[in-house]
């Protein structure tokens, strides 16, 4: 490692994340360096780490090289990889627009659930093509204290619960992962989402994401939720033919979901970035065993 490492902090929804900036991936990132930088209140702090490489520096990207320059090398909050972070991908698009990597406009992004098309609009959201949904089949439980739902298993590149509630509060204090039933569902765990109705195609809802705890947003949690109420609600876009839209509220602000009849999926929402700096390597080096 260099003496110094430069890193950026910046929210989605208040979704926020540590940026480690390193485009030839040279920085060795091990889940220990990455839960010590996610630390708040040992280390920066953050729900998550974005790790700005070049698809081409990245073995697990280099076939997405021709597609996108850049490759999102996502960490969850405890140094775990993921496949994808809805809120994490705008941010981290927002930080290439800040560097004078790209421009307003349409980009491509690398990530473990593949290539990602983002549009940086001129005054100021972006917008995520979030890619299509997956169904698995099979009944699924959550379970919070003495109060179960059935939950809609939705896949956005990583894995989702959706649980539709009467009120946020019954999803309790999301201190621990919400057992869900049967554990074959998801052998890698789940993001579970707890849902209750403002308005017509209007949503808030509560996630426990797993590795991170309850997140005052989840980008892939709201597509997730956008794709289980419209399949509730009866306005799947394949059958009805017209796009759906959905207002979601989360803790930290508000996104909008439009699942389009070819089954793509585009979500919208801010991006800021906060501060930047740089991290000390001997502090990290104590952090870490």
């Amino acid at each position: 490692m260099s003496t110094r490492i430069a890193f950026l902090k910046g929210h989605g929804t208040e979704n926020d994340f540590v940026i480690v900036p390193d485009p030839e991936n040279t920085i060795d990132l091990s889940p220990a360096t990455a839960a010590a930088l996610c630390d708040r209140r040992a280390g920066i702090g953050g729900d998550g780490l974005l790790h700005v490489v070049r698809s081409a520096a990245h073995p697990e990207a280099r076939s997405m090289a021709a597609e996108a320059e850049w490759f999102m090398d996502y960490r969850n909050g405890d140094g775990s990889i993921a496949e994808m972070c809805g809120n994490g991908l705008r941010v981290f698009a927002r930080y290439l627009q800040r560097a004078g990597h790209v421009a307003e406009g349409d980009m491509a992004v690398a990530t473990r659930a593949g290539v990602k098309t983002v549009h940086i609009a001129k005054e100021g959201d972006v917008t995520v093509g979030m890619g299509k949904a997956l169904l698995p089949e099979g009944d699924v439980t959550v379970t919070v204290g003495e109060r179960s739902w059935p939950a809609r298993n939705v896949n956005m590149g990583n894995p989702h619960a959706v649980a539709f509630v009467e009120d946020l509060g019954h999803a309790g204090d999301l201190y621990a992962a919400p057992p869900f039933s049967p554990p074959t569902a998801y052998p890698d765990g789940v993001n579970v989402e707890f849902v209750v109705d403002r308005g017509l195609r209007h949503v808030a809802l509560r996630v426990h994401e797993r590795g991170s705890g309850e997140t005052r947003s989840c980008g892939t949690g709201a597509c997730a939720v956008a794709v289980a109420a419209a399949r509730r609600d009866g306005a799947d876009p394949a059958v009805t033919g017209t796009p759906a839209t959905y207002t979601v509220d989360v803790p930290g602000g508000r996104l909008m979901i439009t699942e389009r009849p070819d089954g793509e999926i585009e979500m919208t929402g801010p991006a800021v970035i906060v501060a930047e700096g740089e991290i000390d390597t001997d502090w990290l080096e104590t952090m870490t065993p």
